[in-house]
């Protein structure tokens, strides 16, 4: 088989799309059921939107062992030696549970302050600390189950990891519903932190499933052996150059958040709405992405340099077909989005006036996200670490205090998301010509 064909591309895309879209899945279902509960829906919405926000910075940070896990896991499996690494993916995933366990340590006694630094204060304060000493408790489940993703990457297989997805989203739903509005005379309404229940029951029921398909549907055991595995300095080094780069990531996102918050209420919850289907369209492209990530180390691991130049092209074709797609179901859809997430005409009213901006990203998103997914699965967490960098200190971080300063408000804030994002694709682009295509000609 062609391994960069339509059909073998889109036989990992595609249930990596669905498997990717679980975790924003989690947090747009708690903002769709939390903005339209009757008690405090607004403050409820803006206090999601900014735990979430750390939420994500926290999953994002420690799950770049997927990716790491998966780069290796597929390099070796290109170089047909898959048995040397039996030992890897064990080892790695006890190490990353380990680091969630002390970093829930170290953040619950310092909730108060974490959500000060957020701009938040009063009762929105009171929510969001609410919210999140529950939410906090998933977190060790989802870094659990994302570095077994990461070992079904490697493998080449993406299906499981999909199964995991849908189940985790639907029991997620369908105990949002439940526990948000309660069951009269059977289950009280707890509003917010039923939807923080909510989230943690569903990512159990994910870790309960990606260890059951690990163990069934693989070689690789939950056993710790010794020694250490001679790779996991290799993925230790790679994990700590996401690590890096994530945390630049998340500086991005802490100041679209904490500058909306400061904005107001009602700037806060529009944001929240627009930035968590930012972060939907994110997880979408990201199938095409993950294939790259899939697909760019096996051949790396072949020397096969030529079919990585080719995949990349049609990742990219693939990509922004799928980016205009987003675009147009947005404009289709632009109102009726609006109504379903929030009752609040001042709200509804600012994501309006915003929310085009985040549609007309998502083309640039998507060839930016694909040259992410590639150089993952190629190893390069080096480069990947100071595009960030570079792309957050020097581009996004000046742009929205500069916009700020003109008081442009929530539109500054996604201009200089846009400019952020356009300067990654450009850099990566620019690397892979560098690095790869005299490769791929001589091969």
């Amino acid at each position: 088989m062609d391994v960069i064909s339509f059909k073998n591309i889109n036989k990992l895309a595609i249930p990596a799309l669905i498997a990717g879209i679980a975790e924003p899945l989690l947090s747009i279902t708690d903002t769709a059921i939390v903005g339209n509960i009757e008690q405090n829906p607004t403050i409820s919405l803006a206090a999601v939107g900014i735990v979430g926000a750390f939420i994500s910075m926290l999953i994002w940070v420690l799950g770049q062992t997927r990716s790491a896990i998966s780069a290796i896991v597929s390099q070796y499996l290109g170089a047909n030696k898959i048995k040397e690494i039996m030992s890897l993916p064990a080892q790695a995933i006890i190490l990353i549970v380990l680091l969630s366990i002390i970093i829930i340590a170290a953040t619950l006694p310092f909730a108060t302050q974490i959500f000060k630094f957020y701009n938040a204060d009063g009762l929105l304060l009171d929510y969001c600390i609410s919210y999140y000493k529950i939410r906090v408790f998933g977190f060790p489940f989802t870094l659990f189950t994302f570095a077994v993703f990461g070992t079904f990457r490697g493998l080449q297989n993406t299906f499981y990891p999909m199964l995991i997805a849908i189940v985790g989203a639907l029991t997620n739903i369908v105990l949002d519903i439940v526990l948000v509005f309660g069951i009269k005379n059977i289950i009280p309404a707890m509003h917010i932190e039923g939807a923080a229940y909510a989230s943690v029951m569903a990512q159990i029921v994910m870790a309960v499933l990606a260890l059951f398909y690990l163990l069934k549907k693989t070689a690789f055991r939950l056993k710790i052996t010794l020694p250490l595995h001679p790779e996991l300095g290799k993925l230790t080094t790679m994990i700590a150059n996401l690590f890096v780069r994530t945390i630049a990531l998340n500086v991005a996102l802490y100041f679209g958040t904490s500058y909306a918050t400061s904005y107001g209420n009602t700037y806060i919850a529009a944001y929240t709405i627009a930035l968590n289907f930012w972060f939907l369209g994110a997880f979408v492209i990201d199938g095409y992405a993950s294939a790259g990530n899939i697909l760019s180390g096996k051949l790396l691991g072949a020397k096969s340099y030529r079919k990585l130049n080719k995949l990349r092209k049609k990742l990219i074709l693939y990509a922004l077909v799928t980016g205009l797609t987003l675009l147009v179901l947005g404009a289709i859809f632009y109102f009726p989005l609006g109504n379903l997430f929030t009752k609040d005409i001042l709200v509804r009213k600012e994501f309006y006036n915003m929310f085009w901006m985040v549609l007309l990203m998502q083309p640039i998103c998507a060839v930016a996200f694909i040259f992410d997914g590639m150089f993952k699965g190629l190893g390069e967490m080096k480069y990947l670490r100071n595009v960030l960098l570079i792309a957050t200190f020097f581009v996004f971080i000046p742009t929205i205090m500069l916009l700020d300063h003109f008081k442009l408000k929530l539109f500054g804030i996604w201009i200089a998301f846009a400019l952020w994002i356009l300067a990654r694709g450009i850099l990566l682009h620019i690397k892979f010509g560098r690095k790869f295509l005299p490769l791929a000609q001589k091969d």
